[in-house]
């Protein structure tokens, strides 16, 4: 019998950082996510294939479930990473392997990897579904992190996330201002480590109390104001905020000072995709810098 799952892919709007500390954030499911496709197979041995969005295969694996079952690496940091999430899975519930003769196994992402839109956070909430475990659970026993991403795997709204005394909170929102024409996602040609951006931060930020205060009023505007104007005096308004906590320039002021209208970056800083809020649409801006992957909000967004 084959199963088949799926998960959405996410952006963080504001909130970044901050989230691990206490503050709300809003975060976006993209329409771009990743298929997770299960068939019986034999030998206690899960054939693992994982495709790209070009339909490039990128990993293939013959894990035996004995290796999952103790976590036995095979030396390849890919595929170490893959059975420790699965061995996390297993630990959460054994009948799955243990009443099987085998898996056929494969994933397509709808989004080129390197895009940093959740292959990850994407992976953990399909397995998830097919283990029948939690998936923030399984985030936390395996990668870590806030969770928000799994909460946009899990929703096809926008959200407003918190985790309160470690207890994940998702409120879906309704996010369609008329402005939403005037914003566009630009992918930074480079994938940014959040785990080693978190870890700065952590080096960093002090005053956390006040910092997630700021955040939380932001956020809570944001969201909800049908002005243009004020909605990217809000995104700058995040973006001086974390500059001064991160130590770091905004992306506007190291990448882009000519630019005309609003650029905010999303998630970890240095990496993966900004925002940018402007009146005329920016391609040949962006085009003639280098940066070719420019996407309207409506075709990014859920």
């Amino acid at each position: 019998m084959k199963q088949t799952f799926y998960s959405n892919g996410k952006l963080f709007l504001i909130g970044e950082y901050t989230v691990i500390d206490g503050s709300k954030a809003f975060a976006l499911p993209t329409v771009y996510g990743q298929h997770l496709h299960i068939e019986n197979g034999t030998g206690k041995t899960l054939e693992w294939k994982s495709y790209d969005a070009d339909e490039s295969l990128w990993l293939e694996a013959a894990i035996p479930f004995e290796n999952i079952q103790s976590n036995r690496a095979t030396g390849d940091k890919i595929t170490d990473t893959l059975i420790d999430i699965l061995h996390t899975a297993h630990s959460m519930n054994i009948a799955v392997l243990n009443n099987s003769e085998g898996f056929k196994a494969s994933t397509k992402l709808t989004f080129p990897r390197n895009w940093g839109l959740g292959s990850s956070s994407t992976l953990i909430n399909n397995i998830a579904q097919w283990f029948k475990i939690d998936a923030f659970k399984l985030l936390e026993k395996s990668f870590g992190g806030s969770g928000y991403d799994i909460a946009c795997a899990q929703h096809d709204t926008p959200i407003i996330y918190t985790i309160k005394k470690g207890i994940p909170t998702v409120e879906p929102i309704q996010f369609n201002p008329d402005f939403k024409d005037k914003l566009y996602f630009v992918y930074l040609n480079k994938k940014q480590n959040s785990r080693l951006a978190v870890l700065d931060y952590r080096q960093k930020a002090n005053d956390l109390i006040a910092l997630v205060q700021q955040v939380n009023t932001i956020i809570e505007e944001a969201h909800k104001t049908a002005s243009f104007d004020r909605f990217c005096e809000l995104l700058d308004k995040h973006s001086a905020i974390m500059s001064k906590a991160l130590q770091l320039e905004t992306v506007k002021d190291s990448l882009f000072p000519d630019f005309t209208g609003t650029l905010k970056s999303l998630g970890a800083w240095g990496g993966d995709f900004i925002l940018a809020a402007c009146h005329d649409n920016p391609e040949d801006y962006f085009i003639e810098k280098g940066y070719y992957t420019i996407i309207p909000y409506s075709k990014m967004i859920l």
